[in-house]
């Protein structure tokens, strides 16, 4: 009899949970999934036997219970702890709405220089290109600090012979006679001569850079300070070469050529980001070895200028009209 009258009351109970209001139930599991994380946890408040889990066995029990823990408290939250984080972000929304506002008003006139700096794209490129090569000078040639100069000076003449071949095979026109209007066969006699100068004023500077560097790398003069390492010639090459314009169109039409279908013919959307994205990377690489060198003014600065504002130039260009497609 007892017992029928135990199992008619386990029945009723059982009835009657399934009657609740499912937020009832939702609110009951939240409640006990939060007493069974309590109790998982406890090993973790044993200040006596707290030194069992650094070993390998409490290494496998907080794999396997940290994440079950977390991962059930994520999907079963009480009411009244989401209440509370929900508090807890409204007062936090309240208290930094003011203090974003009042730094977004201390920071207007800096972010106005910056945009302005970075307008002066050439300007722009050049403190990057020097920027970095000095934190390589730092990084892998420490003892040698004119290394820097010397290899940019070097890519900037190399930058220079390959613009100007690229203007001669690009160009159409060859004669040397200026015109007064399109479709007119009047010569302009001083425009002409002006331009007739400019030719060969290039012609006569390209053959005089390129003799100069042969003699230069021929006869060794004046290089007995500058012995760059093979690493630094392929770092520093390969950064100046996706943030000089002249190689970056040349690499632009090459990748172009070959129509890769992960890029979606958004070739010229795609190469700024990922150029962009290299050198930022690249520069907060070999800015982060300063900090533990103890030189953290170049550091900062070498992350200001080179990551920071890069990633912003990045923003305001080439990323935002990647977003826009």
């Amino acid at each position: 009899m007892g017992m029928m009258t135990r199992f008619r009351a386990r029945l009723h109970a059982l009835q009657a949970l399934a009657k609740l209001d499912p937020q009832a139930q939702a609110e009951k599991t939240a409640q006990t999934v939060c007493l069974l994380s309590i109790v998982l946890l406890l090993p973790y408040l044993a200040g006596g036997h707290a030194s069992i889990l650094v070993g390998g066995v409490g290494l496998g029990y907080s794999c396997l219970v940290l994440p079950m823990v977390i991962s059930a408290n994520y999907k079963y939250p009480v009411s009244l702890l989401k209440a509370f984080v929900v508090k807890l972000k409204e007062r936090c929304t309240d208290f930094a709405q003011p203090v974003v506002t009042f730094l977004s008003r201390v920071y207007a006139p800096v972010d106005t220089v910056e945009r302005a700096y970075l307008r002066m794209t050439n300007i722009f490129t050049l403190v990057n290109q020097l920027v970095f090569f000095v934190l390589c000078d730092r990084v892998l040639v420490p003892n040698q600090r004119v290394t820097s100069l010397y290899s940019l000076m070097f890519y900037n003449v190399i930058a220079y012979c390959v613009s100007y071949i690229r203007e001669l095979i690009e160009k159409e026109d060859w004669s040397p006679w200026v015109r007064m209007t399109e479709h007119s066969n009047i010569k302009h006699l001083a425009m002409s001569a002006t331009k007739i100068v400019l030719e060969w004023t290039k012609a006569v500077t390209f053959i005089i850079t390129v003799v100069f560097m042969l003699l230069v790398f021929g006869l060794e003069q004046g290089l007995e300070h500058y012995k760059p390492t093979l690493v630094y010639n392929f770092i520093t090459g390969l950064y100046y070469i996706v943030t000089e314009k002249v190689f970056v169109e040349l690499l632009l039409s090459f990748i172009v050529f070959l129509q890769l279908p992960i890029l979606e013919n958004l070739e010229s959307l795609w190469v700024p980001v990922l150029f962009r994205s290299y050198t930022a990377f690249i520069s907060f690489l070999f800015a982060v070895p300063l900090v533990f060198y103890g030189q953290y003014r170049s550091a900062c600065i070498a992350i200001y200028l080179n990551v920071f504002l890069r990633y912003k130039e990045m923003k305001l260009n080439s990323l935002h009209n990647l977003s826009m497609e």
